[in-house]
């Protein structure tokens, strides 16, 4: 019997997690913690609102088509900004603008890969990298990181086959949360350059790295847009995730067969949204700055805090970006356990399930907990809460 598409996949994890919630009442003094999804929850800065306002007040091209590609004053504006936060040398024409990364993912993949064909991706990996290659008839080959979260090139190489397309890296990681080091990314062009295959590697959360000035040095590398195509999104930076904005940035050739793609897909990525991307690259950069800070000092409490969990038998297994990834001490599995977070401590985050192969026996002992929405009281809350379960 034939397999659809959208059959040979999961549902979407934060979709499904969601669905927990109901029926669930939560009493007044104990409110529903929600680190489920790496989104803010809060709405963009006023100034940055009020300028798509005028925007869609004032310019009639604001509901219009746009160019499959993007506007090109956006794409101008991020390769801009990439040549000063990396050192590169990248002009308009290496970029795309999409209608969120996602999307710049699957562009990417439907440029390199045929059905059949292979990518590695790490593990635990990113599902909507997984759910994209299933509906693409791609095969996922599951790099397993070590005890540090990071992957090992080495390991890496020895599942490369004739079918193998691609490397597909996320970092600072969803869901681990750890940022690569720029050695091991280097490590990694170097191995996808010597294979003839693609380095894809997402920094959707690139703002939020603890580290200062570039995370790697692949932008400076000759002929770098042979091998490493760079994906990057603007709803985390300015709370656009409503309105889809994110960014593929390759060579100019790549990008003429992403546009079949993305023409396909979307025609155009929405206009309003690119608006207040490239108002915000002009005007948000210290606001953006103090959103960076105020993460670090959450990243920064989760670690202070958490003896509490220490102390039953947790493990912190990775930390960065928007992320807390943790290994509880219980007998059941991760996937019954935060259905029952949910009704016994109020608590909604994603089993180490969602993030590994069916057969992986590694996801039942986790949990990712998206930290980025709670304040320090919150983060006491979940840990208050966290500690007292008895199972």
């Amino acid at each position: 019997m034939t397999v659809t598409r959208t059959a040979s996949t999961f549902a979407p994890p934060v979709m499904e997690a969601r669905r927990w919630l109901e029926g669930v009442t939560f009493p007044a003094d104990r409110p529903l913690i929600n680190v489920s999804q790496a989104a803010p929850v809060d709405p963009p800065p006023d100034a940055l609102r009020q300028a798509m306002a005028d925007a869609a007040l004032t310019r009639d091209d604001a509901h219009l088509y746009g160019p499959v590609l993007g506007m090109p004053a956006l794409r101008a504006g991020l390769s801009e900004q990439i040549n000063r936060h990396y050192g590169a040398t990248t002009t308009a024409d290496n970029v795309a603008i999409t209608s969120g990364c996602n999307q710049a993912f699957a562009a990417a993949i439907a440029t390199l890969c045929d059905e059949g064909d292979e990518v590695i991706l790490p593990t635990p990996w990113y599902f909507n990298h997984k759910m994209w290659l299933d509906m693409a008839g791609v095969t996922a080959v599951s790099l397993t990181t070590g005890a540090d979260m990071l992957p090992d090139v080495e390991a890496a190489k020895a599942l490369i086959t004739d079918r193998t397309r691609a490397i597909a890296l996320v970092t600072p990681n969803n869901p681990a949360g750890v940022e690569y080091p720029d050695a091991l990314v280097l490590e990694f062009y170097v191995l996808a350059r010597s294979h003839g295959l693609a380095l894809i590697v997402d920094e959707t959360y690139r703002d939020f790295d603890s580290r200062s000035g570039a995370p790697h040095a692949l932008f400076q590398q000759d002929g770098w847009a042979d091998t490493f195509i760079h994906l990057y999104s603007f709803s985390k930076a300015y709370r656009l995730t409503g309105h889809r904005v994110g960014a593929l940035v390759t060579s100019p050739a790549r990008l003429s067969e992403a546009e079949k793609f993305l023409d396909t897909v979307a025609i155009c990525p929405g206009q309003i949204g690119q608006y207040a991307a490239l108002w915000g690259l002009e005007h948000l950069g210290q606001w953006v700055a103090g959103e960076r800070d105020e993460i670090l000092a959450r990243r920064k409490a989760i670690s202070d805090g958490f003896s509490v969990l220490a102390n039953k038998g947790w493990t912190l297994k990775g930390l960065g970006a928007y992320f807390a990834y943790m290994q509880h001490p219980f007998e059941l599995s991760s996937a019954q356990l935060a259905q029952k977070l949910v009704q016994e401590a109020g608590i909604l985050c994603l089993p180490g399930t969602m993030f590994w192969p069916e057969d992986a026996p590694q996801g039942h002992q986790e949990l990712r907990i998206a930290f980025a929405n709670l304040d320090v009281a919150g983060i006491d809350a979940l840990y208050t809460r966290l500690s007292a379960l008895s199972l």
